[in-house]
């Protein structure tokens, strides 16, 4: 099944943190494990990446790689872990009134 386009942008950077708290990854990697849940275009990730950065909610380092140059890897900050904690409050209060306002429609989950 298609998902809605405004869906997907308006969850991406939560499923990120979310990732990226799981364990540090670089951005083909963070596409990669994104794809097993949604599917979004690669080129959406890095904006995000950098929005994510220079709001100080990630920072990144450089790490050698056997298959290639070095790869820049995502990891959290502390604000960033605050920030993605907040966002799954909001975001589980968010889908449960979605859910009961749907079972109240007469709609089953």
């Amino acid at each position: 099944m298609e998902i809605n386009v405004q869906f997907k942008k308006g969850v991406l950077e939560l499923c990120v943190l979310v990732l990226i708290n799981k364990k540090d990854q670089y951005g083909f990697e963070l596409a990669q494990q994104m794809s097993h849940h949604i599917q979004v275009a690669e080129g959406a990730l890095y904006p995000l990446l950098r929005r994510l950065v220079n709001d100080g909610l990630c920072t990144t380092y450089l790490q050698e790689s056997s298959e290639g140059p070095p790869r820049k890897y995502y990891r959290l900050t502390d604000q960033g872990v605050i920030y993605m904690n907040t966002m799954i409050a909001e975001w589980k209060f968010f889908a449960n009134n979605v859910s009961n306002l749907l079972r109240e429609g007469g709609f089953d989950e």
